[in-house]
Parts: C-alpha cells; sequence; structure tokens
C-alpha cells in the first residue's frame, strides 16, 4: 500500500511540485492550502506523513504542529517542516514545537524525498521494535505506546515520535552516558544531517513529556560529557 502524505502549504506551485515528486517516488500525496483543510484531508484519512508550511494564512505551522502533537489522533504522526526560515531560532522553535525534521526553502525535490524516506525508515524501526521496561516506565513496542507506573496503575504516556525513539534507545542502554554526536547517530541516523543542539531540544521536551508522572528525573545531564538514562539520582 502506497504511503500518503499530507502537503500542506497555501502555495499551489509549491503543492504542486511537491505532489509530482511525491507520486513519482511512489507515495500518494494530499493536499491541503491551510489548516482547515489539513483538519478535514486528516479526518478523511490519517496520512502516514505530514509536509507542513510556516507561513499558513489564518494560523502559523508552528501552532497547527503544536495541536496536533496535544491531539491523540495526530500526535505519532512524522512532520517536517517547510519553510524559508533558515535561522538557526527558527529551526529550533520548530523543533520545540514538535516537528520531527526541518526543510529549507528552496529544495530539492532528491533532498525532501531523502528526509522524508529518513525519518519514515526510522518510524518503521520503532514499530518493530519489542517491549522494554526499565523503572516505572513501560515502552509497547508492538502498539507504540508509552506507560509510566503511578499508584501501581499503568498510565498512558503522551509522547511524540521523536521523543519515542529516543526514550526508547535510552530505555535499551540505560545508566551509560551519551554524547550529542552518538545519540544523534543512534536515534536520527549517521546519514542525515541534524545539528547536534537539535539533541538539546528534544532532551528538553522528553523530559517535560515524563514531568507530570515524576520520572523526568530519569533523563540526566552529564555535564561536560552528555546525557545518561538512570534509575538513580
Amino acid at each position: 500500500m502506497q504511503k500518503r502524505i499530507l502537503i500542506v502549504d497555501d502555495e499551489p506551485a509549491i503543492r504542486d511540485m511537491v505532489a509530482f515528486a511525491l507520486r513519482k517516488a511512489e507515495f500518494e500525496p494530499v493536499a491541503a492550502g491551510d489548516a482547515r483543510e489539513a483538519q478535514t484531508a486528516i479526518a478523511d484519512f490519517v496520512p502516514d506523513l505530514i509536509l507542513l508550511d510556516w507561513m499558513l494564512p489564518g494560523t502559523s505551522g508552528l501552532d497547527l504542529a503544536r495541536r496536533w502533537r496535544k491531539d491523540a489522533l495526530t500526535r505519532e504522526i512524522p512532520i517536517i517542516m517547510l519553510t524559508a526560515r533558515g535561522e538557526e531560532n527558527d529551526r529550533v522553535s520548530g523543533l520545540e514545537a514538535g516537528v520531527d525534521d526541518y526543510v529549507v526553502k528552496p529544495f530539492s525535490s532528491r533532498e525532501l524525498l531523502a528526509r522524508i524516506r529518513a525519518v519514515m525508515r526510522r518510524t518503521r524501526e520503532d514499530d518493530e521494535e519489542g517491549n522494554v521496561a526499565v523503572g516505572a516506565i513501560r515502552i509497547d513496542g508492538a502498539g507504540h505506546r508509552v506507560f509510566a507506573t503511578v499508584d501501581g496503575a499503568q498510565v498512558p504516556v503522551s509522547i511524540g515520535p521523536t521523543e519515542y525513539r529516543l526514550l526508547h534507545f535510552f530505555m535499551t542502554h540505560p545508566e551509560r552516558v551519551y554524547t550529542r554526536s552518538q545519540l544523534l547517530d543512534h536515534v536520527w541516523g549517521g546519514s542525515v544531517y541534524v545539528e547536534e543542539r537539535t539533541v538539546d531540544v528534544h532532551i528538553r521536551r522528553l523530559r517535560k513529556t515524563l514531568e507530570p508522572h515524576a520520572l523526568d528525573q530519569m533523563v540526566q545531564t552529564v555535564r561536560g560529557a552528555g546525557y545518561r538514562f538512570s534509575t538513580s539520582t
């Protein structure tokens, strides 16, 4: 079955160019020009990935990404932001809003397809992972879900796809210190160009995800070295 990709961009020329490239690569594109059309498309059929423009009429792509990350229907859909804003602070803002990757306009079809395949490959590998439990956190690999044990009960944890991958790697490699570069290689993949500061952004988001369950202290900063996942403080 073809993977369905939702293109959310208010420029018809961009939508048409991206849709053409996706069809050639044997993806099924669905186009939306604004947030309302995007919501309608998702209600009809949940896509496998979303290409989201930063600047949209009525609302920004950042606000839309934040909204989708809070919605149970869309929180696990990978999002790649498409934007002309290429400054570091802009990229960090996008990552903090919940996007998984970032492509700066103008971009080539070849680069965009490479980014799409890399994100989908990581998502597929996550789905194939088994169950793992460390302390009060448990991952259901088959169901792609995270649970926290609170007062003896299993409570679902709302988590984004990149934070899921990061948490899964930490939980399968506990008590070891990893540098930002090593985490990029293991979690994002060595063939994908991502800045090291991206790791810090997703570490903060992972801690924020675990904080309501009093488990954020398990993601520890080792000064001058990197990060460690541990049940001890």
